[in-house]
């Protein structure tokens, strides 16, 4: 991708423009079950990034047509609120990126649910973007994996997704919105903490064998406290009712 003139300055003495090191993720906080009429919920707040992720069924699949009779179909919307960020201001309609994180997002999460369990019904998932500053299809699929989680729905492992980019010579971990628009290449990845299974791979710019190994290694580590904060989310609430519990007793 050809950097325009007004480049601002992304990287400077090893630190980028927000001060965090190449390695740093944002802060990240999700919290579980924070909607009473879904099914399965959560809500991620990841930089500057608010998403709220929702979960209705298994329910059976209308029309008709539409059923599998040996596994439940899953569906996915991802969309961005008009007034969410730079991104996608002003519209209210899919655009054809929303469209295909929605496919990839619904791919990733057909082969982590135990879709046999369940023939013959659906399973939507819901990811909508109230405020966005680059990475939401990664903060996205971490928050719906929660969402999935709160719902009761069987899965083999529970992915998260994160990138990394390139600025020049470096690679830098977990993109802002600043950094998407000037960067070098963005390389979303999701990954199966138990298994290590690689389920979400995109490259928009070019990295070197050597590069992507490392952007992968980055991606992992990190993963570590990703997956940490979402089991956490998980356990919270359970956490709250036992310490009140205690209390009373």
């Amino acid at each position: 991708m050809t950097a325009p003139k007004d480049k601002p300055e992304l990287m400077k003495n090893g630190k980028r423009h927000d001060g965090r090191s190449p390695e740093d993720l944002r802060n990240i906080k999700i919290e579980a079950f924070v909607l009473n009429n879904a099914d399965g919920s959560a809500y991620i707040e990841w930089g500057n990034n608010k998403i709220l992720a929702a979960i209705y069924g298994p329910k059976e699949a209308l029309p008709k047509h539409t059923q599998d009779p040996e596994r439940a179909v899953i569906k996915c919307r991802y969309s961005m609120a008009p007034f969410s960020g730079n991104e996608e201001h002003g519209s209210s309609r899919p655009s054809r990126r929303s469209i295909e994180i929605s496919k990839i997002t619904k791919e990733i999460f057909e082969h982590v649910i135990l879709v046999e369990e369940f023939p013959g019904s659906e399973i939507d998932i819901f990811i909508e973007v109230l405020q966005s500053d680059g990475g939401t299809r990664a903060a996205g699929i971490t928050a719906a994996a929660v969402a999935l989680a709160t719902a009761g729905i069987p899965m083999i492992d529970t992915p998260y997704a994160v990138s990394v980019g390139k600025v020049g010579k470096d690679l830098i971990l977990d993109m802002d919105y600043i950094e998407d628009k000037y960067s070098d290449a963005d390389v979303p990845m999701a990954i199966c903490p138990r298994t290590g299974e690689l389920s979400l791979l995109q490259m928009d710019g070019i990295l070197s064998p050597d590069e992507f190994k490392k952007a992968f290694s980055m991606v992992k580590k990190a993963g570590d406290q990703i997956t940490k904060l979402q089991r956490n989310a998980l356990q919270s609430p359970y956490q709250k009712t036992m310490d009140k519990y205690s209390k009373e007793v």
